[in-house]
């Protein structure tokens, strides 16, 4: 096993995002990386996952592949108990913010295709004309007409153009509006607008207080813009092969794709196992 300045473990935090790095593209968790997180844990450390996904989407995920510990969702808006079932913290974009910022973005592009996140553990995801969800195997999706996705409290909300490719429009949107909300790309037709300053980073430094880890002692895993934040927080980033180029100019190590097991790979040769 390799080891930290002092004798101690090389990492006492295992971060790692959810799709496109710790599940495969299937969905799953491999066999091999189930292991080397359960070699990781047996040396000391603590694993947790952190994803865009609000905890409404993830939790169906989690007890499917058994995870119970603590997970930071919505971009770090949630931080969840998987094994509990219950969110201890939850932040919301405030929607007349949120309408601002949309009006700004369309009177800059266009028309957008616009869905919404609601607040909580049981919220809906709300998908106005012409939305359509790219990522994920039947997530719940509820059709709903443009003047009633702000109707309820929203963690976020996601946009999409008949045009502009992901990074283009993520673009137009901080220039038109980077001074009201957030701006992140997060997947294939996922860009999102969050409340300004919200991060994977500021949930993932709330969620690791309470496990009484520090940034220093935190290896990363990730694979598009949206886990830079996270990067940039944790002492050690490690980024997919088929990651975004963002992301991979930001890394510490490029690993192997989420279907070559590239998760394992790295915890393998860190925590000596295998």
């Amino acid at each position: 096993m390799s080891t930290a300045p002092g004798g101690g473990l090389p990492y006492r935090l295992v971060a790692t995002d959810l799709d496109g790095t710790l599940l495969t593209s299937s969905e799953k968790v491999t066999e091999r990386t189930r292991a080397a997180l359960a070699g990781a844990v047996a040396a000391g450390a603590q694993h947790i996952i952190v994803t865009g996904r609000s905890a409404a989407w993830a939790r169906p995920v989690f007890d499917e592949i058994g995870y119970t510990g603590l997970a930071v969702c919505g971009q770090g808006a949630q931080v969840y108990d998987a094994g509990a079932h219950r969110l201890l913290t939850s932040l919301t974009l405030d929607r007349l913010v949120a309408a601002r910022a949309l009006a700004a973005i369309e009177e800059a592009v266009g028309p957008l295709a616009v869905a919404a996140d609601q607040d909580g553990l049981d919220g809906l995801v709300l998908a106005g004309p012409g939305f359509r969800l790219q990522i994920g195997t039947e997530l719940p999706v509820v059709s709903a007409a443009r003047d009633g996705l702000l109707a309820e409290p929203v963690a976020k909300l996601y946009i999409q153009h008949p045009e502009l490719s992901d990074d283009a429009l993520a673009a137009a949107a901080v220039q038109a509006a980077g001074g009201l909300v957030g701006v992140v790309m997060a997947g294939p037709g996922v860009v999102e607008l969050l409340p300004v300053g919200l991060s994977k980073a500021t949930g993932l430094a709330v969620a690791a207080l309470r496990l009484g880890v520090k940034r220093g002692e935190t290896i990363a895993f990730g694979d598009m813009p949206n886990d830079i934040p996270m990067f940039s927080w944790a002492s050690y980033g490690v980024a997919m092969a088929e990651a975004h180029e963002q992301l991979r100019a930001v890394a510490d190590e490029v690993t192997a794709g989420n279907d070559e097991d590239g998760v394992a790979v790295v915890l393998e040769r860190v925590f000596g196992l295998g």
